[in-house]
C-alpha cells in the first residue's frame, strides 16, 4: 500500500470474511447471464445482514435494499458479477474450476466489495434514506445493464444518483481516478459484406475483384478520422478483420471486412457509422461492386455526471487525500455498460487502484489477461469507499 488510508474500522475487522468470499467466487466463475451460484451467494449474504433482497431481475441480477428513517432520498451502488470466456494459467488455490471461464477483470472483487459495504451498512445505519445494492449480471458483451434498465431498475428501486468503481492495475493501490464528463469510450461493432464477380486468378479482367475492393474501403476509411470528425473528439476505427477466397488461383465472388469502432459521444459515433457505411457503399459502387455495412451499436460512452463526480472524488479524498485522486483521470478507449445505468440516472464511475493484477506477484498483469488476479489488498478501501458514498449522500440530504 502506498500510504495510510482511513479504512473504516469495523470493515477491515471483517478483511479475511471478504477474501474468502472473493476467492470462492474466483474459483467458480459464471459467463454473462450464468451467474446463478454467485447470485445465490450474494442474495444469501445480503438476506444475513438484514437487507431487503429482490432477485431475478435480468435473468441472475439481484438487488438488496437498506432502509433508515423516513428520508425520501436514495442512492444506488452497483457491482457487476459475471466473468471472461478465457483460460486461466494461475497456479494457486483458488484458481478458477471451469475450464474455460475465468475472472479476468475483477468482477470478483467488485462484488466483494460491495457485499463488505453492504455488511457494514446494514449493521451500522449510519444514514437517512434508501441504499439500492445493485449487482448486475453480463458486463462483459451482454448488455447487462441496459437489460437492468429494459426492466425497470429505477422504477423499481429509484435512486437520486448512482455509483460504480473498477478496479485499475495502472494504479497503486490507494490511488483513484475518475473524471466529468465522458471518461469511457462507447463501442461499435461493424461488418462490410463485400460483393464482387469471382473470376479465374490468370483472368480477373472477367470479374470484378472483391479483395480490391475491400482494400480500398479500408483506405478510404482512414479519412473518417482524419478528415471528417473534429480533431477535439478521438475516434478509434479499427479494422481487425478480412476474409476472403480459399484458392492462389481463384478470384473470390465475396469478401468481408469487420472491424469496430470507439469514441466518447453518440452524436459522434453517428457521425463516424454514417460515414463509414457511406464509403464503403460508394468505394464498392466505383469498382462495380455491392457493399452491405451491418454497423450494430454495442455500449455507449460512459458520461459522469460533473457534480456526482466531484462528489465521488470528494469521499475518496477523505479516504486517501487529495493527492492520491486524479480528478481529471485519463479518458479510457475501453467499454463499460454501468453506461447505460448513466444514462437513465445521474452518478458516476471512478478507476480504483489496485496494483499489480496478480495480489502475490511483483508488477502483476492487466485485465483481460490469463494470468490476472484482483488484489485483495483493495477489499476494504473499496468497501470503505461505497460505504462512505452512502453516509456522505444520504447524511448530507437527510430530512
Amino acid at each position: 500500500m502506498t500510504q495510510k488510508m482511513n479504512i473504516e474500522p469495523r470493515i477491515a475487522a471483517f478483511h479475511d470474511e471478504m477474501v474468502g468470499w472473493r476467492r470462492d467466487i474466483h474459483a467458480h466463475p459464471e459467463l454473462a447471464f450464468e451467474e446463478e451460484r454467485t447470485a445465490g451467494i450474494v442474495a444469501e449474504k445480503l438476506r444475513q445482514f438484514g437487507c431487503e433482497v429482490v432477485t431475478g431481475i435480468a435473468k441472475t441480477g439481484v438487488v438488496g435494499t437498506i432502509r433508515v428513517g423516513n428520508s425520501p432520498n436514495s442512492i444506488g451502488l452497483r457491482a457487476d458479477m459475471d466473468c471472461l470466456p478465457m483460460e486461466e494459467t494461475n497456479t494457486f488455490a483458488h484458481v478458477s474450476k471451469y475450464k474455460g471461464k475465468m475472472h479476468g477483470c475483477g468482477h470478483d472483487g467488485h462484488t466483494t466489495m460491495l457485499l463488505g459495504a453492504a455488511k457494514y451498512l446494514a449493521e451500522t445505519r449510519n444514514f437517512q434514506g434508501t441504499v439500492h445494492l445493485i449487482f448486475q449480471p453480463a458486463e462483459e458483451g451482454g448488455g447487462g445493464g441496459r437489460v437492468m434498465v429494459e426492466e425497470g431498475l429505477f422504477q423499481k428501486f429509484p435512486c437520486d444518483a448512482v455509483f460504480a468503481m473498477h478496479n485499475r492495475p495502472s494504479l497503486p493501490v490507494g490511488q483513484f481516478a475518475i473524471r466529468p464528463g465522458p471518461m469511457l469510450a462507447g463501442g461499435t461493432r461493424f461488418d462490410i459484406a463485400i460483393k464482387g464477380k469471382g473470376a479465374h486468378g490468370a483472368r480477373p479482367e472477367t470479374g470484378v475483384d472483391p479483395v480490391v475492393v475491400a482494400a480500398h474501403i479500408v483506405g478510404a476509411a482512414q479519412t473518417i478520422v482524419s478528415r471528417n470528425t473534429s480533431p477535439h473528439e478521438p475516434v478509434v476505427l479499427s479494422f481487425t478483420q478480412v476474409h476472403a477466397g480459399e484458392a492462389y488461383n481463384v478470384i473470390p465472388e465475396t469478401a468481408v471486412l469487420r472491424g469496430t469502432i470507439r469514441c466518447y459521444s453518440n452524436q459522434v459515433r453517428t457521425e463516424v457509422t454514417t460515414a463509414l457505411a457511406r464509403i464503403a457503399r460508394d468505394v464498392a459502387a466505383a469498382f462495380g461492386a455491392e457493399a452491405t455495412p451491418n454497423i450494430r451499436p454495442g455500449y455507449p460512452p460512459l458520461v459522469n455526471d460533473p457534480a456526482e463526480a466531484a462528489f465521488m472524488a470528494d469521499v475518496a479524498v477523505s479516504l486517501v487525500g487529495e493527492e492520491n485522486v486524479q480528478r481529471n483521470g485519463p479518458r479510457v478507449m475501453g467499454s463499460e455498460d454501468f453506461s447505460y445505468m448513466l444514462e437513465a440516472v445521474p452518478g458516476a464511475f471512478i478507476l480504483s487502484g489496485q496494483g499489480g493484477g496478480h495480489s502475490g506477484s511483483v508488477g502483476g498483469c492487466e485485465l483481460h489477461n490469463p494470468g490476472y488476479d484482483f488484489n485483495d489488498d483493495l477489499l476494504p478501501l473499496g468497501a470503505t469507499l461505497f460505504a462512505r458514498l452512502v453516509e456522505a449522500k444520504l447524511a448530507a440530504k437527510a430530512s
